[in-house]
């Protein structure tokens, strides 16, 4: 691993020549990071990292080359987002079997929905509504809020504030995608047979947002929000 930070002139975060006390250093960099990772149950932050290796290290460089160690085994160290978590490597993962039962699938409504949200976001009640052609039941999302994957992004700034959704971190994390950009476009959903042939020739599939940072037209969900969603009752304790 020092060897290839050595040739990619990847180091801890300057431009000094390597010695054997860099190299003990990278080598110790690499070790805390990898222990780091593998302690924790949730994917695990580049800034939490930062905080916790030696002072200057280039995060980003360090996990990629941790990374690509990992690559040919069967545990992969797999990037969601700016999180780092390790991962069965998706060519043996059907191996793994869990005695518990599988979760219940996901209605298409939900499906829907959940494609909508993703291509779309962020996106509101209403706009989802008009993709589908068809009411969408407070039920349907709260599945799909229950599994962990969309959540409530901000207010749109609009007439009656409507709530806008988005995906979370457990979204990419479930479908093995490290950001929204990962997202299969309009070729990969044909080969994949889920587009029709004969869709309108002017169909194009959203790009959606990238990151986390509300829009323009978007303001942040306050404490009265989350109280007026459910999420917290009167006085700002969480709704059991």
């Amino acid at each position: 691993m020092v060897e290839a930070l050595q040739e990619e002139r990847l180091d801890l975060g300057d431009d000094e020549e390597f010695t054997p006390e860099r190299d003990r250093a990278v080598r110790e960099a690499l070790r805390i990071a990898e222990a780091l990772v593998f302690a924790s149950a949730e994917p695990v932050a580049e800034k939490f990292l930062a905080d916790r290796l030696p002072r200057g290290t280039n995060v980003t460089t360090l996990m990629q080359t941790l990374k690509v160690e990992y690559s040919g085994r069967g545990v992969n160290l797999v990037q969601i987002g700016d999180h780092w978590a390790f991962r069965t490597a998706a060519d043996i993962s059907f191996v793994i079997r869990k005695e518990e039962s599988e979760a219940k699938k996901l209605s298409r409504a939900a499906l829907e929905v959940l494609a909508i949200i993703a291509y779309h976001q962020p996106v509101t009640r209403a706009e989802i509504e008009e993709i589908r052609g068809v009411q969408t039941s407070k039920g349907t999302l709260d599945v799909l809020m229950e599994a962990g994957w969309v959540r409530f992004r901000g207010r749109r700034r609009s007439p009656g504030r409507p709530v806008t959704l988005g995906t979370t971190r457990d979204f990419l994390d479930h479908f093995g995608l490290e950001e929204l950009r990962d997202l299969p476009g309009l070729e990969e959903l044909k080969g994949a047979g889920l587009l029709s042939g004969r869709i309108p020739a002017n169909f194009n599939i959203a790009i959606p947002a990238i990151g986390d940072d509300l829009t323009e037209d978007e303001d942040p969900i306050t404490q009265l929000d989350l109280e007026e969603l459910g999420l917290l009752t009167p006085g700002g304790e969480p709704d059991d």
